[in-house]
């Protein structure tokens, strides 16, 4: 054979070749487009439509008083920052949460720490002299002590010339089982806020003198050793914790494009930053009915989730996803509760 010869059979067979190069890359193409559709329509809100019943709304730390989030650190007085007070209420009092479900919240957050003599104290801070009369920690007072502090003692909104609160908080410390004795019958969040283990425990030795009935309509959450020490003794309660949010979201975006739930997502509480919100398959109806089925709860928080965010004013809610029937975070539940609705 001639290489003109050569050269012509070659071409001859060209075409062929490249037909079925063609068919097959076109048959690639429709898989990939038919896969990509399949996701598509798996984890599309847009095609479930809008769920029934309106968001659920947390309260954090009943109607406090809000502050100025720039350059707040985990050290900082947040009560020497406070915006210029529009209500009466302190936070993590009774008269606060009462306000709180007054103004439409579905669930109010309270803070626990331990006190020196074994109560359950409802406080926020690490130490006592940020917003109190007092000093040092929860752990460093009996609870009659921690009752003659004055709560409102700090708050101040102009850099210390005023303080619209001194004098009125003194008595109001509440613990934690007569939160419980006022709220029968309502959904609440409890923040272990020291991360030690007994701290766990203590408040699963109090819960656990609650009928089932009522610990279904509690949650738990803080630091991992805290939970997990709380979880350990009572399984029944709803808990979160970094841990478990990361064994349950980390799986959930590796594998949720098939629908399915982790187990380790099973019966908690997801306190879900929006910025991360919009990584999750199904993002955001679908994931919220998802999670639903697998009886656990996502709350929205504002933001990035740093220092307690929430969607508190009416530039906030416009940003809250279509629709969404998850949990909402705030911190000012009666300006937030009537702009959806309620």
């Amino acid at each position: 054979m001639t290489e003109r010869e050569t050269g012509t059979a070659a071409s001859d067979c060209a075409p062929g070749r490249g037909g079925r190069w063609r068919r097959r890359l076109t048959v690639a193409l429709a898989v990939v487009l038919l896969a990509a559709a399949g996701l598509y329509v798996g984890n599309s809100s847009t095609l479930t439509g809008t769920p029934p019943g309106g968001p659920f709304l947390l309260a954090h730390r009943g109607l406090a008083q809000t502050f100025d989030l720039a350059g707040v650190a985990n050290d900082t007085c947040t009560a020497e920052r406070i915006h210029p007070p529009q209500h009466p209420y302190l936070e993590n009092t009774l008269a606060s949460m009462r306000a709180a479900f007054a103004a439409g919240a579905d669930q109010v957050e309270f803070d626990v720490q331990v006190t020196r003599d074994g109560r359950l104290a409802v406080f926020h801070d690490a130490t006592l002299q940020c917003r109190t009369d007092g000093a040092g920690t929860v752990a460093d007072h009996t609870l009659a002590e921690l009752r003659g502090l004055d709560l409102g003692y700090g708050y101040t909104s102009d850099g210390g010339r005023t303080f619209p609160f001194r004098g009125a908080g003194t008595g109001l410390l509440p613990t934690a089982d007569e939160v419980l004795a006022e709220f029968p019958d309502r959904e609440l969040l409890i923040h272990l806020k020291v991360e030690r283990a007994a701290e766990g425990e203590a408040l699963a030795d109090l819960l656990a003198t609650l009928p089932q009935q009522r610990r279904r309509a509690l949650t738990v959450y803080g630091g991992d050793v805290a939970v997990a020490a709380f979880a350990a003794r009572l399984p029944d309660v709803r808990v979160t914790s970094k841990k478990i949010m990361q064994d349950c979201l980390v799986p959930y975006l590796a594998g949720g494009w098939t629908g399915h739930v982790p187990d380790a997502c099973r019966h908690r509480q997801l306190h879900l930053p929006q910025r991360y919100g919009r990584l999750m398959w199904g993002w955001p109806n679908r994931f919220v009915a998802r999670m639903r089925e697998a009886d656990t709860r996502v709350v929205l928080v504002n933001g990035s989730g740093e220092f307690s965010e929430g969607f508190d004013d009416p530039d906030d809610v416009p940003t809250i996803p279509a629709g969404w029937a998850g949990g909402v975070w705030t911190n000012r539940i009666d300006v937030v509760a009537p702009l959806l609705g309620r």
